[in-house]
């Protein structure tokens, strides 16, 4: 049930950190809320992370997780000359689906931090992790109220997806760098990256098309034989 209400938490920490920037009559002059931010979603990160360890997860499961949060880190590492354009969204949407909320947040939060050891860490790393564990955990999220959704219901939800990752990300930008923070500024910066935001979009589709079908086909058989190895133990 705590995994049901996982992305309604997130959604309406996302939703109180854009309602605080824009509400400025009720902040303090001067304070710095893109560092403020950073840090509620690294707290976020950090009870998560928390709340997994100390779950039921087997060896087994955790190594899954851990092979596939480094194979989308490899895909971003491998596209990084396409901005944008890579299949780390797609792997970790798949795997959420397939392995529910709690396995697709840790592998998209897993994808974002090891793939910025070769891309560079910074202040944007806790923002992409947030979004790629969002991505997975509202994957599973869908399995769970829609389980008969078929190829055209998920590749709709990748196309989504990219507008939803540049969602977080501008508004990372937008309360790291932006002054004053009102709706004008968010929408001139969400307008910016429109562009890169329709490339990730489109490769999304482009990628579940192609390996949707066969990328599902064998992490539901590596669930089937997890859960043998559960019931044996």
């Amino acid at each position: 049930m705590r995994e049901k209400f996982l992305v309604p938490l997130f959604l309406f920490i996302i939703l109180g950190l854009l309602l605080v920037g824009i509400n400025q009559d009720l902040l303090v002059s001067g304070q710095n809320w893109g560092l403020l931010s950073a840090g509620i979603l690294i707290i976020a990160l950090a009870f998560f992370y928390w709340g997994f360890e100390q779950g039921r997860a087997s060896p087994r499961e955790i190594a899954l997780i851990a092979v596939l949060g480094a194979l989308a880190a490899v895909g971003r590492v491998s596209f990084a000359a396409l901005p944008t354009v890579q299949p780390t969204t797609f792997i970790v949407i798949v795997s959420g689906f397939v392995f529910g909320p709690r396995a697709g947040f840790m592998v998209g939060s897993t994808a974002g931090l090891v793939s910025n050891f070769f891309l560079g860490q910074g202040p944007w790393t806790p923002w992409q992790m947030f979004a790629w564990g969002l991505a997975g955990a509202s994957a599973g999220l869908l399995k769970i109220i829609c389980p008969g959704i078929k190829t055209r219901g998920l590749s709709v939800f990748n196309f989504f997806w990219g507008y939803f990752f540049g969602l977080v990300m501008n508004l990372w930008f937008w309360t790291a760098f932006i002054q004053p923070l009102t709706w004008q500024s968010f929408v001139a910066v969400y307008a910016a990256g429109l562009w890169f935001d329709t490339f990730h979009a489109a490769g999304n589709v482009v990628f579940y098309l192609v390996f949707g079908a066969g990328f599902t086909k064998i992490l539901q058989r590596f669930r089937r034989k997890l859960k043998i190895s559960i019931i044996e133990a």
